[in-house]
């Protein structure tokens, strides 16, 4: 015979994971980039480079918490930095690639 939990342990773990989420989430911010006719090898490890500090894009300031993830024809990042983040898209819109904004 299998043990159920008490209610009261289940409402317990309940708010304990409530409160551990509301401390540590935050909203996430994406942009996705095309490369049109253009190949995309290269774009994402500039952009891990741009992220950890090593490599400065125009006036972009690093974002730290900046994630890439690459597509067949596109490069996705997301960060929690909207504003830094519609900076990228401008820096890219500015080289000719097209963007689908930040959202």
């Amino acid at each position: 015979m299998t043990r159920r939990p008490s209610e009261r342990r289940v409402l317990m773990a309940r708010s304990l994971a409530r409160r551990w989420l509301e401390e540590r989430v935050r909203p996430e911010h994406r942009l996705t980039v095309y490369f049109v006719g253009r190949e995309v090898r290269g774009y994402p490890n500039l952009l891990r480079s741009f992220r950890d500090g090593k490599l400065k894009l125009g006036s972009v300031e690093s974002i730290p918490d900046l994630g890439v993830i690459e597509g067949f024809d596109s490069i996705t990042v997301w960060s929690s930095d909207a504003p830094s983040l519609a900076k990228l898209a401008s820096w890219f819109e500015e080289r000719g690639f097209e963007t689908t904004g930040v959202w």
